[in-house]
């Protein structure tokens, strides 16, 4: 296995031309996603997907979020097929991004940190996309949770979480919990694990996302002088139902991301 852990040269000449570009078109996207949720996001925020077509909001929240990535110089890449909503993804997690990458490929309602909520403009775009927030250490807040997942995916829509509980550094993925599986099985559909990787010349980088005691703005200011990368989407076989074994659903969605988290010799 080969990784790259450098996210850029030791004197990258082009990161001052890239805020140059890169931070207006940032706040212009910014404004555009404003106008979209207004517009349409948060009119048309419980449409569901009928016979394997996507509704309009779920289409322009892919448009928004490829174009996000475009401007952090993410080349958004999916490899495999996401199954039919509704479904429960279970991914890596590594940053904020995290979201976005997902959300470029298919529209979900995500499970957050409660803290994500109080965040300006974010936690305004959180909401209206459908986000489910969780305040972590409280069983109560996990129970109402997973009951909100349950009507969420039996209504139709699909809910995406990260099960280690927290981002992971420099390519670490941690335990998987395996209670928030649940709520798959009670809801009666699929499980679908998701590697989330990002790659440059075919190599794993792994400390594009969060640094360790790196804050929310210092990797926005980060990302956003970076050169370019592709962020990788990989929809993973489904993990087979198992009432009476949910940690062996956990194991086995785990073990599939970190086979695809690896680099694939030349």
């Amino acid at each position: 296995m080969s990784i790259d852990t450098a996210t850029e040269p030791d004197r990258d000449l082009l990161r001052p031309l890239r805020y140059l570009w890169r931070v207006p078109l940032l706040l212009l996207h910014i404004v555009l996603g404003i106008l979209l949720c207004s517009l349409i996001l948060s009119w048309n925020q419980h449409a569901v997907m009928k016979n394997g077509r996507e509704p309009f909001a779920h289409r322009m929240i892919r448009w928004w979020s490829v174009n996000l990535l475009r401007v952090f110089g993410l080349r958004s890449v999916r490899i495999g097929e996401a199954q039919r909503d509704p479904v429960l993804f279970v991914a890596n997690h590594t940053s904020w991004i995290d979201i976005v990458m997902l959300h470029s490929q298919r529209a979900a309602c995500f499970v957050a940190k409660a803290e994500i909520a109080g965040w300006p403009l974010v936690g305004w775009l959180a909401r209206n996309g459908g986000t489910i927030f969780h305040r972590r250490g409280n069983n109560h807040s996990l129970s109402t949770v997973m009951q909100a997942m349950v009507e969420r995916m039996r209504s139709g829509r699909s809910v995406a979480v990260f099960p280690e509980g927290g981002t992971g550094y420099n390519g670490v993925l941690k335990t998987f919990h395996a209670r928030i599986f649940q709520a798959a099985l009670d809801a009666e559909v699929p499980v679908q694990p998701v590697a989330l990787r990002f790659a440059r010349d075919g190599r794993r980088v792994i400390d594009a996302g969060f640094r360790e005691d790196e804050s929310f703005l210092h990797n926005i200011v980060r990302m956003l002088g970076e050169a370019p990368l592709d962020a990788e989407v990989h929809f993973l076989a489904p993990v087979p139902a198992a009432p009476e074994a949910r940690r062996r659903m956990a194991e086995l969605s785990r073990e599939r991301i970190a086979a695809a988290l690896e680099d694939r010799p030349g």
